[in-house]
């Protein structure tokens, strides 16, 4: 019996709308393809959703990676407020299934600049139960560790919980854990896969 749905954050309650966010700046399509070369393609970029570097340290590692194009790095990544954009149906997704008995939580690998910057699309938040958020905790999925704390800190039998994620090697390492999983691709997908666990 399912008894908590468990979301990831990124691409699933709120989107990045990477190319409008760069493009506001007027850079040609040959500086977006490196900016995001050196961020988001690097391998730094985990350690950019972990945590695991100041501000700073990452800011130093993404131009490290093209030092051509610093002064563009510096602008687009001072404020990312206009990246992380709401889906509308957010928030009455997490309320209806509050209003079934279920308890609500997030585990998501979301950069910490981008929490604070992007508040505004991220208004869920007060109407979950709570959640782990990787930068907090210095752990990043599919790391086993970020999976264990939330069963530990919350409580959860594992096979009473379904996680929704739009990344499958997370997914799996849920399902190792004994989690149901739901390979997020849209909303209505989602919600037809957890009709067919229960959840309604």
């Amino acid at each position: 019996m399912i008894k908590t749905i468990i979301f990831d954050i990124g691409n699933v309650l709120v989107g990045f709308e990477w190319q409008a966010f760069f493009q506001k700046f007027g850079y040609s399509k040959e500086i977006l393809q490196r900016i995001f070369k050196a961020t988001v393609e690097s391998a730094v970029w985990a350690e950019y959703d972990r945590g695991a570097l100041s501000d700073e340290e990452i800011m130093d590692a993404f131009i490290a990676n093209d030092p051509e194009i610093e002064k563009e790095l510096r602008e687009s990544l001072t404020n990312i407020q206009g990246m992380v954009v709401r889906y509308d149906y957010a928030i009455p997704w997490v309320k209806e299934l509050k209003s079934k008995g279920y308890q609500v939580l997030v585990l998501s690998n979301f950069a910490s600049r981008a929490y604070e910057d992007c508040q505004d699309a991220l208004d869920f938040l007060p109407y979950v139960d709570g959640g782990i958020l990787s930068f907090r905790e210095k752990l990043i999925k599919p790391q086993p560790e970020i999976y264990q704390l939330i069963i530990d800190r919350y409580h959860l039998r594992a096979e009473e919980c379904v996680f929704l994620d739009d990344t499958k090697v997370n997914l799996a390492a849920a399902e190792k854990f004994g989690m149901y999983t739901i390979h997020f691709i849209d909303q209505m997908q989602a919600k037809e896969e957890l009709e067919k666990l229960g959840v309604i």
